[in-house]
């Protein structure tokens, strides 16, 4: 049985606004492992833009965001809603919803955290990365299918391996039409690339797909820019369960980590 392809908007941008929280993908939004359905990866990205928006204070910044998903993230017209789940004057959680169908596939938990001057004190473990310059242009969509690989601009590091590799990627195309989204949310929405640029085992026929169900970011500092650097580690289990794991950077430095386990399974 064939699914029948979903009505995509037309432009240079990931989505199209619709009005009042509701969108439509164009085929930039286009996922790796089905045709019919969006990559999380922008959908992140609009999740994140919803989430910058609601109810906005100058005083707090996005410091978490856990995202659940929970099924297939159709392609077309979709809405994203938010709520406040636990209000307060430092720390507050907020929550956002992808909807399509009549169905949520994308939940979002954010932590939004005060934030003060704590520069005397601060300092980072994490290796920074060989800078954008210094690497060398990579053709993700030689691996991967999709409409949202094909919209990247990529640059890998020496030494990239399967199951360990540094890359860098940026994106020329907005979020909306309306390209008014903030930097941290355009790079939310390239973070879930992340499980893809470094596989164990090539995508395809007669291997193994290996979709994460989930995407967690941690932020120690606010990230800018267009690159997003991610230095990447894949860990597969022996029970068809796996594991992908990423410190994130921007031009200046790491910024923050990612977690996305993954269901492992033969295609």
């Amino acid at each position: 049985m064939t699914t029948a392809l979903p009505e995509l908007a037309d432009g240079d941008f990931y989505y199209e606004s619709l009005g009042e929280g509701r969108y439509r993908s164009t085929i930039h939004a286009q996922g790796a492992w089905n045709p019919h359905e969006q990559h999380m990866a922008p959908a992140s990205g609009i999740i994140a833009d919803a989430l910058v928006r609601h109810e906005p204070r100058n005083d707090v910044r996005l410091a978490r965001i856990s995202y659940e998903i929970l099924g297939l993230i159709p392609g077309g017209d979709f809405q994203v809603t938010t709520s406040t789940l636990r209000p307060g004057r430092t720390i507050e959680l907020i929550q956002a919803e992808l909807s399509a169908g009549g169905r949520v596939a994308i939940r979002a938990a954010a932590w939004r955290m005060v934030t003060s001057d704590t520069s005397a004190v601060s300092a980072v473990e994490d290796e920074p990365m060989p800078a954008p310059d210094e690497c060398k242009p990579w053709d993700g969509a030689s691996v991967w299918p999709g409409g949202y690989i094909r919209s990247l601009e990529m640059r890998i590091a020496e030494g990239h391996r399967p199951g360990s590799g540094k890359l860098w990627i940026r994106t020329s195309h907005p979020l909306t039409d309306q390209d008014d989204s903030t930097e941290l949310a355009r790079l939310m929405g390239l973070v879930d690339t992340a499980n893809g640029i470094a596989a164990r085992v090539p995508p395809g026929e007669n291997s193994y797909i290996f979709p994460n169900v989930d995407l967690q970011i941690h932020m120690y500092r606010a990230p800018s820019g267009e690159w997003l650097g991610l230095d990447n580690k894949v860990s597969f289990g022996a029970d068809g369960i796996g594991l992908t794991s990423t410190v994130l950077h921007d031009v200046h430095g790491p910024f923050g980590r990612a977690e996305q386990i993954l269901t492992l399974r033969k295609s």
